[in-house]
């Protein structure tokens, strides 16, 4: 327990300081990509190209943790976030779409490394310890909700280039990554041995129910957290208010994201992670509903807010019914895979996300309406296939 407690520690510490850095650049992301686009309905793009690296490099990054530990493959992923931000600010210096997007497919690296935080706090943990210990990394991100926007506040202003000195904030809290993960404890997994348990194929994993149900359901959470949060900028602006007021509600969105984690591991272990995420789905539900009635300021703070929380639940709860899944030596297997189909989907709504809100309906409000619209398909997928997995007949 105490070096559990001591890795928690650490990673609660990496999701709140180097986190605060994707707080920054999806505030950020879209305004720079609509001032450096080519074409509106490409603003979010770089935004899609950090889910898009991260997606790609989810199921890598997990080989090279099985083999090198978990340290290694988060010092290779903040170096790869430093490196991104660098190419980012050098994409708005010099006035180029295409190196900023170069920067933010290196900064999905980072990205997919921080999604694995969640997991690497159960590597030491005892199974009692497990819900909970997801739970407070996660919580870590409440610091990253205030981290990050009041970064953007302090930096915004600075520099004649919009946002360059926000880029260098990212890169900053990069570099203060290998000063983390110095204290991490999580022993190397041992190399293996001819003749010891490999695990079942990926085949057979992916047949497995619980496996499934629960890749969708964090799929689809993260996902349409992912397709409204990425409009909202966007959203905010073009209805007429101003930045300052689209980054305290994506800082208020960020805060439901993460401070329900307090609590998140306890409901869980109380009430079974099948529950959470089906709370979590109705959320994601009503926050669609908000959103949809209309574009005052409160509409989009209530929206986003629930939004969070939705999230919170849903993804929280897959996680927990996947790592109950599978067994310690397919572990790198189905978290890679998990992540890649997870980052894939989150891939997909992000690159929808500009084109719904800057090319369908011709107005801020329809473009808004559209985004929140195409949530309830994929709620209802995930929805049934819960549904399915609750009443069907136990394996005895």
């Amino acid at each position: 327990m105490d070096r559990a407690r001591r890795n928690v520690a650490v990673l609660v510490a990496a999701q709140a300081i180097l986190g605060a850095q994707m707080s920054i650049i999806f505030i950020i992301g879209g305004l720079a990509g609509q001032i450096l686009a080519p074409n509106p309905c490409i603003a979010t793009l770089p935004l899609s190209m950090i889910v898009l690296g991260s997606a790609l490099s989810a199921r890598p990054l997990a080989g090279f943790m099985q083999r090198h530990g978990r340290r290694a493959g988060f010092l290779l992923a903040v170096a790869a976030g430093a490196v991104g931000g660098a190419l980012s600010a050098a994409g708005l210096w010099a006035g180029s779409f295409w190196l900023f997007m170069a920067g933010s497919t290196l900064t999905g690296i980072y990205m997919s490394a921080q999604g694995f935080y969640r997991f690497a706090a159960t590597d030491t943990a005892p199974p009692e310890f497990e819900s909970r210990a997801i739970s407070w990394v996660m919580a870590g991100g409440l610091a990253a909700a205030i981290i990050g926007p009041a970064l953007v506040r302090a930096t915004n202003d600075l520099t004649a280039v919009p946002f360059l000195a926000s880029y260098a904030a990212v890169i900053g809290l990069n570099l203060l990554g290998p000063l983390l993960f110095a204290f991490l404890d999580i022993p190397k997994p041992p190399a293996p041995v001819a003749g010891q348990p490999q695990g079942r194929p990926l085949r057979e994993l992916l047949r497995v129910p619980q496996i499934g149900v629960a890749m969708i359901c964090g799929m689809v959470s993260y996902a349409l957290m992912n397709l409204v949060m990425t409009s909202t900028p966007l959203a905010v602006v073009g209805c007429g208010f101003a930045p300052e007021n689209a980054a305290d509600i994506v800082s208020a969105h960020v805060l439901a994201m993460f401070a329900p984690s307090f609590f998140t591991g306890h409901l869980i272990a109380r009430f079974g992670a099948e529950r959470i995420v089906g709370l979590g789905l109705v959320i994601l539900a009503l926050a669609g509903g908000v959103a949809l009635s209309g574009v005052e300021l409160g509409h989009f703070f209530g929206a986003l807010i629930l939004l969070g929380l939705g999230w919170n639940f849903g993804y929280i709860g897959a996680t927990a019914m996947l790592t109950r899944a599978h067994r310690p030596e397919e572990r790198g297997r189905v978290q890679g895979v998990n992540d890649f189909f997870v980052f894939g989907g989150v891939f997909l709504a992000s690159l929808s996300s500009g084109g719904l809100m800057n090319c369908l309906g011709g107005s801020a409000q329809a473009g808004w309406n559209a985004v929140n619209m195409a949530m309830l398909p994929f709620l209802m997928l995930a929805g049934a296939a819960l549904i399915w997995l609750i009443m069907r007949p136990k394996e005895v």
